[in-house]
């Protein structure tokens, strides 16, 4: 039995000798020239860590020679030792890159937007919240801007949430003749007492509908103020208000009743009550912190100096330098007559007229 088995073992050698003898036959030399370049190139790359004591970085040269071999030969996988093969692919993919910059270096390529359009793209899409890509674009056009895609308008515009509504500023600004506001404002005096200062103010004009003060308000008192701020049923159609506990239901439902709609302020946020915080912060400025407040008696009639000055004397800015109540006549010329300085709050403010000639 033994010898059936040397004779055997010698015929599967024979086999696996005559397979390598075909292969060496059938083998281009180019597939063979590859794959030793290959190998020789990894064995430098080791040989050169080992000497270095540290890793070896790839060199210029031996990412070329493998990015030829992988653009070139179907069986680089099966000799990359030294690097997995993603980052030889990888390689192939910047070379890939940089060949198509290259060649494509020096042709004219899309025109670049200039500098004011894209400010104008911009000042668009914030100007106009409800505006979309497409009707920005149709306004453009009929500017003359022919070349612009929607694509382009729509990677300049501002970043804005799904749902485009104006915002707070916007409301007020469009409700502004058919809006009041309300607020108290707590001042006190040389013995250390509160009062409370109550004043309606007019969005549209600025005018102080109406004001009032008193030592500890109620839901009575509060309700007896907007009845006299609203004879005969003049009143607006929005009143903007805080979520002082002051109010209460019942102010609720007076003004519901009076077909006045009220539009709270969310909490910790006054930026959304502005034209009375503003007028109660310019009457503080202007007058409560440069007196000592003694009674009630004196505190009543400083703002009602204050309240005559600020309607009918007082330039206000968001009016464009008018007033309140007066009348407009238009600037007064120059040279047609003295000017004389007449003292407002005690001197604290003076107000300038012409005299006539």
């Amino acid at each position: 039995m033994d010898w059936i088995w040397e004779c055997l073992e010698t015929f599967v050698g024979l086999v696996r000798y005559g397979i390598r003898f075909l292969r060496m036959l059938f083998l281009s030399r180019a597939d063979s020239a590859a794959k030793i370049v290959a190998l020789e190139s990894q064995l430098d790359v080791s040989l050169r860590s080992v000497e270095s004591k540290r890793r070896f970085r790839f060199s210029n040269s031996f990412r070329l020679l493998w990015l030829i071999l992988v653009s070139c030969w179907d069986g680089w996988e099966r000799v990359c030792h030294a690097m997995e093969p993603k980052t030889a692919i990888g390689w192939w993919r910047r070379g890939f890159r940089y060949f198509w910059r290259c060649i494509s270096r020096g042709r004219a390529g899309r025109k670049k937007n200039s500098v004011e359009l894209r400010k104008l793209i911009r000042q668009m899409s914030v100007e106009n919240p409800l505006w979309g890509a497409r009707k920005i674009h149709d306004c453009l056009v009929d500017l003359g801007f022919d070349e612009l895609d929607v694509k382009t308008i729509r990677k300049y515009m501002k970043k804005r949430p799904k749902d485009p509504s104006g915002n707070w500023l916007t409301f007020i600004r469009n409700h502004m003749d058919v809006s009041w506001a309300m607020d108290f404002c707590i001042v006190r005096t040389v013995g250390f007492k509160a009062f409370y200062v109550f004043v309606i103010i007019e969005h549209g004009s600025r005018r102080i509908r109406h004001w009032n003060i008193t030592e500890s308000p109620s839901l009575e008192w509060i309700m007896q103020q907007l009845r006299e701020a609203t004879p005969f049923g003049e009143g607006p159609r929005f009143i903007h208000r805080d979520n002082d506990g002051l109010y209460g239901k019942d102010v609720s439902k007076f003004l519901k009743a009076s077909g006045v709609e009220e539009v709270r302020s969310a909490f910790r946020s006054p930026w959304q009550n502005p034209y009375v915080e503003r007028f109660f912060g310019s009457m503080r400025r202007e007058i409560l912190n440069h007196v000592i407040i003694l009674n009630e008696k004196h505190l009543r009639r400083l703002i009602n100096e204050y309240v005559e000055w600020y309607e009918n004397h007082r330039l206000h800015q968001g009016l464009c330098g008018r007033r309140p109540r007066a009348k407009q006549n238009g600037p007064a010329k120059a040279g047609g007559g003295k000017i004389i300085s007449i003292p407002v709050l005690g001197g604290l403010h003076h107000r300038y007229e012409r005299c006539a000639a």
